[in-house]
């Protein structure tokens, strides 16, 4: 009785609201009751933010930025990989095939690894990108060396690696026909293609990296490598590479045969005035350039190569070096010539082999010296 007595008396306070604040008080009713139901299912506030949150973790673990990457490129305008963003990023790249199976080519990689550390320096913003291109065990090695060998720089860098095969499938079709001009033993071995590799990068790496420079790894620096992308800035109009000289006699002995049909000719004669040919050791590539050059490509066709390599009795067996030399004899507009400091060689192997009493033309280098070469295993002098 007690409860229907307590029934009339609040039916009789309702009867004293307004027919909308009867309405509020019934809608509060069935939330609360709303509540207590859906909580007998375990849904209340708390658990239900903690599975928002797992589901989107989980969606953020599994997506694939790759594609996302794709969708934003269909949409906006390509950038310039030497200004993203604000950073500007300045591109080296080295071959960094077989250096697990060679603990010489360990030992030059930690010397320039090391030097380029000691002496490097970029300014806020600025990048330092180093690419390998390298196979999977050098690939292993290299990432465990570069924990060690980058750990004292001062600058931003940042580490690719490039697989050897696939730029290797890439370069075949292009440079296949120079091959056997080119390169050591008889006919165009498909590994050898990689060796060719400055000749046709500008087809290889995407169009918005305009500029690279290739190292070889048995480098020592005694500056700044920032200093050395400067150099492109002196690059004059229709030059699409900047490379130093051969200091070696090299070409001297490779141009033999034209040499002996043509007695006036410059072509493998020593510095100042002759043309002694270039070492590819250190170079700077405008990939730009490169591309927008119709004399270049032209030249990388299988026929003007060809015509070439007859034109001049050429037959060489260093790759890219050899190409670029033949074709600097005919078109020396296409080359900045690098100073003999940037890439100072250190191999004396032409004094000793027929060439002694010419050598000194070719291996003097006056000076500063900002990067020596040890090439043909020459030891690097300690600074």
């Amino acid at each position: 009785m007690g409860f229907f007595r307590q029934l009339v008396r609040t039916m009789g306070r309702i009867s004293t609201f307004r027919s909308y604040q009867f309405l509020l008080l019934l809608a509060a009713a069935l939330a609360v009751v709303a509540f207590y139901y859906f909580g007998s299912e375990r849904q209340n506030f708390s658990s239900t933010t903690k599975r928002i949150k797992q589901t989107q973790a989980s969606q953020n673990a599994n997506r694939n930025d790759a594609d996302l990457t794709l969708d934003t490129r269909l949409s906006e305008p390509a950038r310039s990989e030497e200004q993203e963003g604000s950073e500007r990023r300045y591109h080296a790249l080295m071959m960094f095939t077989k250096v697990d199976k060679s603990r010489s080519l360990q030992d030059k990689f930690r010397v320039a690894m090391l030097s380029m550390v000691e002496h490097g320096s970029f300014l806020e913003g600025e990048v330092l990108v180093l690419h390998f291109v390298s196979d999977q065990a050098s690939r292993e090695l290299g990432e465990k060396m570069l924990q060690e060998l980058l750990l004292d720089a001062t600058f931003k860098y940042e580490v690719l690696f490039h697989d050897v095969a696939v730029l290797t499938q890439k370069l075949f079709p292009i440079v296949e026909a120079m091959q056997k001009h080119f390169s050591a033993g008889s006919g165009a071995y498909y590994s050898d293609s990689i060796f060719f590799l400055s000749v046709a990068m500008h087809h290889i790496m995407p169009d918005s990296l305009t500029h690279i420079v290739q190292l070889d790894l048995d480098l020592k620096y005694r500056t700044n490598i920032r200093d050395l992308f400067q150099e492109f800035q002196r690059f004059p109009p229709g030059a699409v590479i900047g490379i130093s000289r051969e200091m070696q006699p090299v070409y001297r002995h490779t141009f033999w045969q034209y040499r002996k049909e043509n007695p006036q000719t410059r072509v493998g004669d020593p510095p100042p005035d002759g043309l002694p040919g270039f070492n590819s050791g250190v170079m700077l590539l405008d990939l730009g350039a490169m591309r927008a050059s119709a004399l270049y490509n032209r030249l990388l066709e299988p026929g003007n190569v060809a015509q070439l390599a007859d034109q001049y009795r050429f037959r060489g067996h260093l790759g890219d070096q050899d190409f670029f030399t033949m074709i600097g004899m005919e078109h020396p507009e296409l080359f900045y010539l690098l100073g003999c400091g940037w890439n100072r060689q250190l191999c004396t192997w032409w004094r000793d082999h027929g060439y002694g009493d010419v050598f000194l033309m070719y291996y003097r280098c006056d000076g500063p010296v900002y990067i020596y070469h040890g090439n043909c295993n020459s030891p690097i002098p300690d600074d």
